[in-house]
């Protein structure tokens, strides 16, 4: 199992559930990085597998154990669990698992108990995992998600949070069945983003080479489309890394400065515009520092990134909601110094990748308290697509992951549209 995907699987696990890390940290640490590219992406795979599936691997395993072993046992356990209960094949994935804890030192005299337990799992374990509830949420956050939208609302989100999440793309520009991205196998959503379900690869992608798209979930592809048409204007991306909403700026004809504390995070940014051909100034500062005046901006604020779980279900795994509080002053900061750097007559873009409506709508509705003559632009996202359910009273838009279920969900987002 040495250098394994199945290995490499257990670090990330270790990581999160021990460490409290997130997988967004963790993936390009040499750890990971010594793996193969196709075992890399494996043990990604599995590991966000069984962070999905963790609550149902436990309550397989429960009945077999007297008392629970250590962390790393049970994270062996958990992944072989997940991975037989969905059809993996018992012989391999038994004998590596057995092998792994029998080469640790401290786990070494569990190799009896895992052999015996996953043998079990592997006979009577997959009609066991289908019985069981689909695995809820963190009780820090599911507590105040059915506060804000009920138990039935977040008993759906759960649903699509287990299912994982398909792959969305942005087009550079022309249509999707035309030009390098022609080839992809991909749903037409009703805001313009693509869907790819089962899309192996990223970047053997027919149009990844060429720059004809770039990967962006549907619910964030869309408040940059709240500006309208960017054409000749100059637009500050406020807090732009990873960089989706910079390429559509650009993409747009807009003349883009996209600003991020992170150098390291723009990184990512700097590739893709290469790779796209797409062109904009980056700037690496504290967006609270940066001086400027610009014909719009676009806030997508630091937040909990509560909206991304069917993505990232480390998530609330590695977290416990002790930094919102903190968060929710700094996305107040960014909206009062954001403004100031907005031409009379601007318009400002205020998104948050968010579930918790203290990060949202609230925000909005505290920002027009604190400013006299701010308004919200609710006509700014009479866009296809754009249903009237996900309108909120304040003048925003509210996406939630179990709309569009049946496709497949969307992150959580909030955005608005501010002008003065």
């Amino acid at each position: 199992m040495a250098g394994s995907a199945r290995q490499g699987a257990l670090w990330l696990l270790g990581q999160v559930l021990n460490d409290r890390r997130l997988l967004s940290e963790l993936t390009g640490a040499p750890q990971h990085q010594r793996l193969e590219p196709g075992d890399r992406a494996r043990a990604l795979r599995l590991t966000l597998e069984t962070l999905r599936g963790l609550e149902r691997a436990d309550r397989v395993v429960k009945p077999y154990l007297r008392k629970m072993p250590p962390l790393a046992v049970r994270n062996v356990l958990r992944l072989a669990t997940v991975e037989l209960c969905q059809g993996g094949d018992a012989h391999g994935v038994v004998n590596e698992a057995v092998e792994y804890v029998r080469r640790g030192k401290r786990t070494a005299s569990y190799g009896g108990l895992v052999n015996a337990v996953l043998r079990k799992v592997a006979t009577e374990g997959a009609e066991k995992w289908a019985e069981l509830r689909v695995p809820r949420l963190a009780k820090w956050l599911r507590q105040p998600l059915v506060q804000a939208w009920g138990a039935d609302a977040v008993a759906a989100m759960e649903v699509v949070h287990f299912a994982g999440a398909p792959l969305d793309l942005s087009l550079k520009a022309g249509d999707w069945d035309q030009g390098p991205a022609a080839d992809l196998a991909a749903e037409v959503l009703p805001t313009g983003s693509l869907r790819l379900t089962n899309p192996g690869q990223v970047s053997a992608l027919p149009g990844f080479a060429e720059g004809a798209w770039w990967v962006q979930d549907a619910a964030a592809a869309l408040p940059v489309r709240g500006l309208g048409d960017v054409s000749g204007l100059k637009v500050l991306d406020m807090c732009a890394a990873p960089g989706g909403k910079t390429l559509q700026l650009a993409a747009g004809g807009a003349d883009v400065t996209a600003l991020d504390i992170s150098e390291s995070r723009l990184g990512r940014l700097r590739e893709n515009l290469q790779r796209t051909g797409l062109t904009a100034a980056i700037v690496a500062s504290d967006a609270l520092a940066f001086e400027g005046t610009f014909d719009a901006i676009v806030l997508d604020a630091p937040c909990s990134a509560t909206g991304t779980i069917r993505r990232h279900p480390d998530l609330p795994l590695a977290r416990d909601g002790a930094e919102i509080g903190g968060l929710i002053e700094l996305q107040a900061a960014m909206i009062d110094h954001a403004l100031t750097l907005l031409k009379p007559g601007g318009r400002l873009i205020y998104c948050t990748c968010s579930l918790l409506p203290d990060e949202g709508e609230s925000q909005i509705d505290e920002a027009l308290e604190r400013h006299p003559g701010l308004r919200v632009v609710p006509e700014a996202f009479d866009l296809p697509g754009i249903e009237k359910e996900w309108r909120s009273s304040e003048g925003g838009v509210r996406l939630r992951p179990d709309y569009w279920a049946e496709r497949g969900g969307m992150d959580g987002f909030y955005m608005a549209c501010l002008s003065r």
